[in-house]
């Protein structure tokens, strides 16, 4: 099988599958291959946080031509897939000087399909781009196309619990893979400054719990499969939730707009996670470290659209931004290990802090850098002489 991710979180994911039991386990780019059963598919579909979707690869060939195409995919036993009286849909990707157009691939695909099954049968299937019983992906790259069973149905970052959002939100796949680069493991506290509608603080506590990262989602899409078993599945989600474990810390979220906080809360319940969540409203740039103990930060800072009008109408400038997350760190946070993440590269200059680590990933379409800053208790110099003492 194949689950595939955002770029920069290939060797993260390697390790959730390996820590679910997954074999043979290869980073490729964007995507992870590996071995296991019908039950470990289901498995990883409902465990894996850092996965986009997880897909079944059932044959693969070489093609050069639209007519070459056609005529190996009709040759394929798609009986053993589908039935005349379900639905289809096809995802095509193209990576190729033989195929320009993704969906002219997809309906010379769609009609081998179903010209086999009238050919064979007298009747077919007929297309669903929306609810399809069955999902296929196609993937083209130069002269060697793949065809995969689509396991996961919508991208896996719809975890089911976001019933609010604030203005482009952070993607709940995103979110989780910052957490783990960042090493959150739920043993402290944890604050994010500026949470919107709270998807940083859910997917922390949904780590520290060790709850599965898609047990609120409705549905799979290897749920409409003909051999789906509908008892091993439940046994997958039962033995997953015995393996939660409790957490002793604080998940703080603030956010200076009321109605954040009160999506945050919202979604918060809707995780069945509110118990271990608190939001109240708050300004990052007015507040302080307020706990015992080591600190671990994590936020994503509003910019472009995600400004409010409030910010807009004051005359916002990035630069004085930055530097005030440097300041109220450096003032307000000692003993606080603090990420978050910019696509404004430039800006993090006016931090005025040297960032310890700086990893690269994309936030949807826009190269972007995570990076830590490591606010210490006391001068940095006392630090490193008590180490030494």
């Amino acid at each position: 099988m194949v689950a595939k991710t955002l770029f920069g979180f290939e060797e993260i994911l390697a390790k959730e599958l390996r820590d679910l039991g997954a074999v043979d386990v290869k980073e490729g780019v964007r995507n992870v291959s590996f071995y296991g059963d019908t039950g470990f598919m289901y498995k990883a579909n409902l465990c894996l946080r850092t996965a986009i979707k997880i897909i079944k690869p059932i044959h693969g060939f070489k093609v050069n031509s639209e007519q070459e195409l056609y005529k190996k995919i009709y040759e394929m036993e798609w009986s053993d897939y589908l039935s005349a009286d379900k639905t289809f849909a096809i995802d095509t990707t193209l990576f190729s000087d033989n195929f320009s157009h993704s969906l002219y691939v997809s309906q010379k695909i769609k009609d081998a399909i179903v010209d086999k099954f009238r050919d064979t049968q007298g009747e077919r299937p007929s297309v669903d781009v929306k609810f399809p019983d069955l999902r296929m992906n196609v993937h083209i790259h130069r002269d060697h196309c793949n065809i995969s069973l689509d396991s996961s149905g919508r991208s896996l970052h719809h975890r089911g619990y976001r019933l609010a959002t604030n203005l482009a939100p952070i993607n709940e796949v995103l979110a989780a893979g910052l957490l783990l680069l960042s090493g959150w493991d739920g043993k402290s506290d944890f604050l994010d400054p500026m949470c919107g509608s709270g998807t940083m603080l859910i997917e922390a506590a949904m780590i520290a719990c060790n709850i599965p990262a898609n047990i609120n989602r409705k549905e799979f899409a290897f749920e409409k499969w003909d051999d789906y078993d509908e008892e091993l599945f439940e046994k997958i989600v039962e033995s997953s939730l015995n393996k939660t474990r409790e957490f002793r810390y604080k998940i703080v979220g603030y956010d200076k707009a009321p109605s954040a906080v009160r999506k945050a809360l919202d979604n918060a319940k809707n995780a069945n996670l509110a118990e271990y969540i608190h939001v109240e409203r708050n300004n990052f740039f007015e507040s302080s470290k307020n706990t015992e103990g080591q600190l671990h930060m994590v936020f994503n800072p509003p910019y472009g659209e995600r400004l409010d009008r409030s910010d807009l109408d004051s005359g916002f400038d990035i630069q004085d931004f930055y530097s005030s997350i440097g300041d109220t760190l450096k003032k307000q946070y000692p003993g606080t290990d603090a990420w978050f993440i910019t696509s404004n590269l430039e800006a993090l200059k006016y931090v005025g802090l040297r960032p310890s680590r700086k990893i690269k990933v994309f936030n949807s379409q826009l190269e972007s850098k995570l990076v830590k800053y490591v606010m210490y208790s006391g001068s940095k110099r006392t630090k490193f002489q008590n180490k030494e003492a």
